[in-house]
Parts: structure tokens; sequence; C-alpha cells
């Protein structure tokens, strides 16, 4: 093993310790955006939360910032943002002087974590410069050119793009998490776990532990040191199943989907990629639709590959253990799914969508952990699916 590969293993050991650990304790019930962040910054790629106010969205990113030496850069975009307001204003010593150069002093193109929140009121002032500065790293004004070092970017949205335009600048996001409120058998847990943030905030003058930028960069430069090889054929596989399913997967996108791969890798202290890693990949949906589709045939590939993933390999939290599906929430899909069926007369085509969507809820109701409750589940389903015509 490289002296480079071996620091990047020991950065990423840090990053799991000093700062995700740290935020599960502070941000109960929000595990799996947690990991998100942490693949995503090991990456050096982009994250994309999907939630209403009030879900520790923006908490989330500044907690984590907190911990890294470095600028950080956090905006509320509106429809009326101009591009000054992100990227700084023209430099008027030098606009005297007849040069068009822009003052970034503070601003995004200097900034090493950048947090974009209501990410889709971009309007199209600053939709150009966004997504130059999000896909390539470049900053560019008029003749001005600048090199963008961040080393993580996230955005948030309590909506989903409705328009091509949008569209492009949310594709500029190789994962997306949903943050909502969490269910209410957590909420008591989650208030006696803000409750001391909080009084940890007022209370304590200690410094925090820092992880520095320069120590990010080097990891995220040591990702293709981690081998692909002996697990790119299943990936390849993968990518064309889920092409099939209708997920719109271009070869780029295919070929940056696997810095995620390598950081899972990373992040588990290896340095080779195996079949576990594809877990990352529940979370490229472009459509809510897609998530539980998505899902399925990841963790089918997952299940089939078991037997290749060696007994004493460490693997990521996440590849074993999906987040169980909540009974409550199935109850209420299959309430309308019932409804629905008493208004769909002869209609087949209606009928068949509605047969599609409860075979998905069959394989969600598997996750439930409760037997009592998944048994009374699968004995509803039965019933609705012999009301659909099977």
């Amino acid at each position: 093993m490289s002296e480079q590969l071996e620091s990047a293993l020991l950065t990423a050991g840090r990053i799991q310790r000093e700062l995700l650990d740290v935020l599960r304790r502070e941000y109960v019930g929000k595990d799996e955006v947690i990991d998100l962040l942490g693949i995503c910054l090991v990456a050096g790629e982009n994250l994309f939360l999907l939630g209403p106010p009030g879900t520790a969205k923006s908490a989330l990113v500044r907690s984590l910032a907190l911990r890294l030496d470095g600028r950080v850069f956090d905006y509320l975009l509106t429809r009326f943002t101009e591009p000054s307001e992100l990227f700084g204003p023209f430099d008027i010593r030098r606009l005297r002087e007849g040069d068009l150069l822009t003052n970034t002093e503070g601003m995004l193109p200097e900034a090493d974590v950048i947090f974009l929140d209501e990410l889709l009121n971009a309007n199209s002032a600053i939709l150009n410069s966004l997504l130059m500065a999000l896909n390539e790293r470049i900053f560019r004004r008029g003749r001005e050119t600048r090199r963008l070092n961040y080393v993580l970017t996230v955005g948030a949205s309590n909506r989903l793009p409705e328009d091509d335009t949008l569209a492009a600048l949310f594709d500029r996001f190789l994962l997306r998490v949903r943050s909502d409120n969490v269910p209410p058998e957590m909420l008591p847990t989650v208030l006696e776990a803000g409750w001391q943030l909080q009084r940890a905030e007022a209370f304590s003058g200690a410094s925090v532990q820092r992880i520095t930028i320069e120590e990010l960069r080097l990891m995220q430069a040591s990702i293709p040191l981690i081998d692909l090889g002996p697990s790119r054929v299943v990936y390849a596989g993968l990518v064309s199943r889920l092409r099939h399913a209708g997920l719109a997967i271009s070869d780029r996108r295919a070929i940056r989907l696997q810095r995620l791969l390598a950081a899972s890798a990373m992040m588990c202290q290896r340095v080779t990629v195996d079949v576990s890693d594809f877990w990352v990949l529940r979370y490229i949906w472009d459509t809510l639709e897609q998530v539980e589709v998505l899902a399925k045939i990841v963790n089918d590939t997952l299940k089939s590959q078991v037997g290749s993933v060696p007994a004493a390999a460490e693997v990521h939290p996440r590849s074993v253990s999906a987040d169980a599906p909540n009974p409550e929430h199935l109850g209420r899909d299959l309430d309308q799914i019932e409804v629905l069926l008493g208004s769909v007369g002869g209609d087949l085509q209606r009928q068949s969508w509605l047969r599609d969507r409860l075979s998905l809820l069959t394989a969600r109701v598997e996750w439930v952990q409760q037997a009592e409750a998944r048994d009374f589940l699968r004995g509803r389903i039965e019933s609705l699916m012999t009301r659909a015509g099977t």
C-alpha cells in the first residue's frame, strides 16, 4: 500500500470517529443523511437534501463544517438572488482601472464547504454560473475564469425540479436523500438530544477537534487509488438493470458514481471495492416514485452477491441494514389503495397499476421488524391483490 493511500485511510477513519459518530449522537434519527454526508465528503461529490423546513438540513451541514478547518459559504436562495450575492461584487478599485474583476472574498468561489438552501429557487441570472461551478468547479464571469477548490457542496430544497432548466442543476448532485421529520416513536429522544445540544452550545467553550482541508484534499485525490477491478463487471450489470427499470444513468454519471463506491470502501478501511459498497446506488433517484424500485433492485444485487464478499471484509452498515419501513405508513398506503380499488370499475389499466403498487408494498412489508405487524400487513395485501384481480 502506498504512503498516500495509507494516509487517506487514516483521514477517512478520523472522519468516521471525529465527525460522523459525533453528529449521530447530536442528531437522532438522521443516520442516513449523516452517512451520505460522509460519503460525499470523502469522494468530493455533491449531495442534495430533500425535505420540509425544520428537519435539520442546514443544522447538520453547519455542524459538519464546524469540525472542518476551512471556510464555509452558506446562503438561502430566493427567486431574486443576484450573482453578486453568491460570487461577489465587481472590484470597484479594478473597475476604475478598466478591469472587470470580481471581489470574491468571503463568497462562494473561496469556500471550502458550500451549502445552498432552497437551491431550486435559482433563477436564470445565476443558473449558468452555478452549473459550471458545480460540474466543472470553475467560476467564469466575462473574461474572468477561476478554479474552485471546495471539498463539499450540499444543496437543499423542499421540492424537486419541475422544469428542464432546474433539472440540469439537480443533476449536478450525484446523491439525493430525504430529510423528513422523525417518526412519532422517536420524538422524545429527539427532543432530549436537541435540548442537550443547545445546552452544549450555550455552556461549552472547549475547542472542537478539526480535520484540515488539506487532509481532505489529499484524501479525495487518493480516491482513484482504490481498486474497483474485482466488482466492475457486477457494477456494469447493475447499471444496465437500473437503465432497463427506467432510471436515466448516462455513461458520464456511471463513471462518476465509481468515486462514491470507492469512498464507501475507504470509509470501511478497504483498498478494494466490493459489492457491499453498491448501497450508495440506492440514492441516485430522480423522482420519489423511483425510490422504492431503486432500493429493491440494489438490495437484490447485494443479497445475490453475499458469497462474493470475503467473510473478514468490513462492510458499510448501510449495506446490511436498510432502514425498516414504518408499519403505520404502509397501512396508510394500503388504505389509499383500498379506496382507489373501489373506484376503478372495469378500468384494466388502473387495476394493473394498483397491482404493481401492491407488489412494491409486498417487498417493503418483508422489512417490517415486528412479526405481528408484518403478518397483518401481508394479510391485507393478499386481500387487496384478490380484489385487484390477481
